[in-house]
C-alpha cells in the first residue's frame, strides 16, 4: 500500500469545543454515534469515559493500573483491571459498537495483535497515538543525538512505558497489511487541534504531533 500519494480524509472536521476536555478526547467523542456501546482500552483515570457519558454513550473501560481503576470506580465508571495484550482475547466478537485505544498503542507488547482484537470485538475502532515522525522528534534525534522528549512524551528513554513507537506512515502501512479500512484520519498539532487541510501522507507524518484514526474491517478477500 502506497502511503505517499493519498491524502487524509479530513472532511467535516468540526471545531473542538468542550471546556477543560483534551482536544483529542473531544475529537474521539465526536467520531462516535449517539447511544453506542463503547469499550475504552487503557482508559487511565476515566476522563474520556466521563466525556462520553455526557453525550449519552454507554462506555466501559479496561485499565492496567490499579490506581487508574480506583480513580474510575470512584467516579462511578464501569472499569475493570486488565491488560490489552492478554485480556482482549476474552471478549466475544462484536461485543461493542466502538473500541477505543487512546495514546496506548505504543505501550503494548503486540500492537498488531491488539489492533486485530479491537476490530474483532468492536464494529469500529478508534486509535490515537503520538507520531514519532513529528518534525521536532526528528530534530532532537538528528541534532541532539538523543531520544526525543515532548510534552506528549515526557518520559526519559529508561523510564518510559512506551516500547513500540511508530509514525503515522508506519500505522497506515500496518492497516494495509492487515486489511483495515480507514474511514477517517486526523492529524493533530502540538495543542491537540486538527490540521485542517488535505495534504499527502508525508506532510502529516512530518507535521502531525498525533494521529487519530477511525477504523473498520476491510472487505474479506475471496
Amino acid at each position: 500500500m502506497s502511503v505517499e500519494q493519498p491524502t487524509l480524509p479530513l472532511n467535516d472536521v468540526a471545531p473542538l469545543t468542550g471546556g477543560c476536555y483534551r482536544g483529542d478526547h473531544l475529537l474521539l467523542a465526536e467520531m462516535i454515534a449517539p447511544n453506542s456501546k463503547v469499550l475504552d482500552v487503557g482508559c487511565g483515570d476515566g476522563d474520556l469515559l466521563q466525556l462520553l457519558e455526557t453525550r449519552g454513550i454507554d462506555g466501559r473501560g479496561i485499565e492496567l493500573s490499579r490506581e487508574g481503576v480506583n480513580h474510575c470506580v470512584a467516579k462511578g465508571l464501569a472499569v475493570v483491571q486488565g491488560d490489552a495484550d492478554t485480556d482482549l482475547v476474552n471478549y466475544p466478537d462484536d461485543a461493542f459498537d466502538y473500541v477505543i485505544l487512546s495514546q496506548t498503542l505504543q505501550a503494548t507488547r503486540q500492537p498488531k495483535a491488539v489492533l486485530e482484537n479491537l476490530l474483532r470485538i468492536g464494529r469500529r475502532a478508534i486509535v490515537s497515538f503520538p507520531n514519532f515522525g513529528y518534525w521536532k522528534m526528528r530534530v532532537q534525534l538528528l541534532v541532539g543525538g538523543h531520544m526525543p522528549r515532548t510534552d506528549n512524551l515526557p518520559a526519559t528513554w529508561y523510564d518510559t512505558p512506551n516500547i513500540h513507537f511508530c509514525t503515522i506512515k508506519d500505522f497506515v502501512q500496518l492497516c494495509g497489511e492487515i486489511n483495515v479500512k480507514m474511514e477517517r484520519a486526523v492529524a493533530l498539532d502540538l495543542y491537540g487541534r486538527p490540521l485542517r487541510f488535505n495534504a499527502p501522507w508525508w506532510f502529516w507524518n512530518m507535521f502531525g504531533e498525533q494521529g487519530v484514526f477511525l477504523l473498520s474491517r476491510g472487505e474479506k478477500n475471496e
